[in-house]
């Protein structure tokens, strides 16, 4: 019995499963179709379906609705940025002090 060569595997792409996986869900292709165009078993195109399923759904449950919350570190640096925002305005402050002193109060009106 002589043993049939195998096709060389073909691997396709994120962006090329994912468009096929969008062109199936929108009813474009059939899993059939989806298979034959990529050259790959529709074994691969049942595993690509069920791969994007199930990231979908993770993607969805670890969803909160609303706005994102800041991490810690996110949290710490705004807080950060606003104590040097303060300190920056009042550097200015008292250099505006510090002028008007300087030239006279005559200029101030």
């Amino acid at each position: 019995m002589s043993a049939v060569p195998r096709k060389p595997k073909r691997v396709l792409s994120a962006e090329q499963k994912y468009d096929l996986w969008v062109r199936m869900l929108s009813g474009q292709l059939t899993q059939s179709d989806a298979a034959a165009e990529a050259g790959v078993d529709r074994s691969v195109i049942a595993r690509l379906r069920a791969v994007a399923r199930d990231g979908a759904v993770a993607a969805l449950q670890s969803s909160k609705p609303g706005r994102a919350r800041k991490t810690p570190a996110e949290a710490s640096e705004a807080a950060a940025l606003r104590a040097e925002v303060e300190r920056l305005q009042a550097t200015v402050v008292e250099q505006a002090v510090e002028l008007a002193a300087l030239r006279g109060k005559s200029r101030w009106g």
